[in-house]
């Protein structure tokens, strides 16, 4: 039996409805590459039983998206700059992210949801910081192909001797970032895993998380069938959620 990823869900209006829904590609390389089953949890907040959830996956999943973090969960005051929002998914998020945190279930957080992983720990975030001093631009090329946008263009570090360089080496690596917010203040609770040449955070680690518990800013959920990189950090996912999963047939025998 596949072990299931909660995934948290977007929240969009269309048809006249309001739909809870995640991209198909974290989907694809959940199944078919890290070897797991996504199961996509509605973004209605205070409303999911959180440790209930936990107790019946094992692994968490946070997707990119085109909406921010809302500025209020950081102590910043909202701004045209810092939209659009999805504050269902806020609400949904960020109580999943602290709860597998703190029970131990594999996390893996990509793009936006690194983001929520450093505002869910206590961080800050920095809008359109391809303004910022000495910094590049991270945002996603104009095109109408998404092998464009998601193009791999740029190079991260990993730290040697941490978490991302154990799955990917401690080369640096080629990678897909489009975003224009990042980290400003990171946790404490946070380890930087790889920056890119601009000194953008574009992975981190949960310190002291008995497993697996890795937020990256790009994407290597839409190369994961053909990049190395993308491949290993789905694998390695993949492979923490079937321990876990062991683990809980264990303590059920």
């Amino acid at each position: 039996m596949q072990p299931l990823v909660a995934v948290a869900c977007d929240v969009r209006e269309f048809e006249r409805y309001r739909w809870h829904a995640a991209p198909e590609p974290y989907l694809r390389a959940a199944i078919e590459v890290a070897g797991v089953l996504p199961l996509l949890v509605p973004a209605f907040g205070p409303a999911i039983d959180v440790p209930g959830l936990l107790a019946r996956v094992d692994g968490v999943l946070m997707t990119g998206s085109k909406t921010n973090v809302h500025p209020s969960r950081y102590g910043a005051e909202p701004s045209s700059r810092h939209e659009p929002y999805d504050e269902d998914r806020d609400a949904t998020s960020l109580p999943l992210i602290r709860g597998a945190i703190e029970a131990g279930v594999p996390l893996f957080a990509i793009c936006r949801g690194l983001q929520e992983l450093n505002v869910a720990l206590g961080g800050s975030l920095a809008t359109e910081i391809q303004e910022l001093d000495g910094r590049d631009d991270h945002r996603a090329p104009e095109s109408d192909d998404q092998d464009v946008r998601f193009e791999i263009r740029h190079a991260v570090t990993p730290e040697a001797g941490g978490a991302l360089a154990r799955i990917v080496g401690t080369e640096g690596i080629a990678v897909n970032s489009l975003h224009r917010q990042g980290v400003e203040r990171l946790s404490s609770r946070l380890a930087v895993e790889a920056r890119a040449g601009d000194g953008t955070i574009e992975a981190v680690s949960v310190i002291g998380a008995p497993g697996f518990a890795v937020g990256v800013q790009w994407h290597p959920e839409y190369w994961a069938a053909t990049d190395t990189p993308s491949r290993r950090l789905f694998e390695a996912f993949g492979a923490a959620v079937r321990a876990h999963a062991g683990r809980h047939a264990q303590a059920a025998e």
